[in-house]
């Protein structure tokens, strides 16, 4: 595997990054106090978040294998790819391809170190440090040019990503090009993007969440449905469509994901009782 150094990015530790404090509730023990305690408050505020952050891990691996069984795709792109777990996508697509071939993209420098281990002896797996509100950087990356072919069909993946891109950003051009440019532009048709993102059916609670996150030093736009759904526009989802992802082909034989950290076991089970934000998405062809 080649890796992009970025020896001159250094890691936040004055801050909480999305990647660290995500895979906290997944598990990772990869964080730091500042994570942990940021991930809190946002659980006080949405005790559901645990239990739709796990949801999300377990539908990347539904749609990973329904995109490499069903759909024949050979090559990924998982953009916003966070730090590694159990049940990875190269894992996942291998497991059933083995020729299957993936770029992670992150832009916390974290998971660039983590992933190098990780993925020390697969050549057809890399993982690349660039920030995935620009598609061209991760475009023009060799390890990209290296492993992805776009005269064939690609999976691009935003999964639990949505939500970091603000239709209007400082970094960028926006969710909507963020989201569709490699799909739109470079993809042939046959490509599929699959994609989630954070929702709520009340604009108000949306509104509240999204300031909590911006004021802590994450991109957040918590959008609704509708809003969601309308950056989606041109593609054609595969059943069951853009749903709660919890109910995109659910199926409780798939591979348990690692067991919720003490601290977090006051909140399992928590979107059973409320549910004033979910994960909202699905898996899109390219026509």
């Amino acid at each position: 595997m080649t890796t992009q150094q970025h020896a001159d990015t250094p890691i936040p530790f004055d801050r909480p990054t999305a990647a660290r404090a995500y895979g906290w509730l997944l598990g990772s023990k990869d964080n730091f106090a500042i994570d942990r305690e940021f991930a809190l408050k946002t659980l006080e505020a949405f005790p559901e978040a645990l239990d739709v952050a796990r949801q999300n891990r377990q539908f990347l691996y539904r749609a990973v294998r329904f995109l490499t069984e069903e759909a024949g795709i050979e090559q990924f792109i998982d953009l916003g790819c966070g730090l590694p777990t159990n049940q990875n996508v190269h894992q996942v697509a291998q497991r059933f391809n083995p020729r299957a071939r993936v770029v992670y993209v992150d832009n916390d420098p974290i998971v660039l170190a983590h992933g190098r281990a990780l993925l020390a002896d697969n050549d057809a797996t890399t993982v690349i440090t660039a920030d995935f509100r620009e598609p061209e950087a991760v475009l023009e990356h060799p390890d990209t040019k290296r492993l992805i072919d776009f005269s064939r069909p690609v999976a691009i993946l935003f999964l639990s990503i949505g939500h970091h891109l603000k239709d209007v950003d400082d970094v960028g051009k926006g969710a909507h090009y963020a989201l569709r440019h490699i799909i739109d532009d470079l993809a042939v048709s046959g490509s599929y993007l699959a994609v989630t993102q954070v929702a709520s059916d009340d604009p108000a609670v949306g509104a509240k969440m999204s300031e909590s996150f911006n004021a802590a030093g994450i991109p957040w736009q918590t959008r609704t449905p509708a809003e969601f759904a309308k950056l989606m526009e041109g593609l054609e989802p595969v059943e069951p469509g853009l749903v709660n992802i919890r109910d995109w082909r659910p199926d409780p034989n798939q591979p348990p994901l690692d067991p919720v950290p003490p601290q977090l076991e006051p909140y399992e089970g928590a979107a059973k009782r409320n549910l004033q934000i979910y994960e909202y998405g699905g898996v899109l062809r390219k026509p």
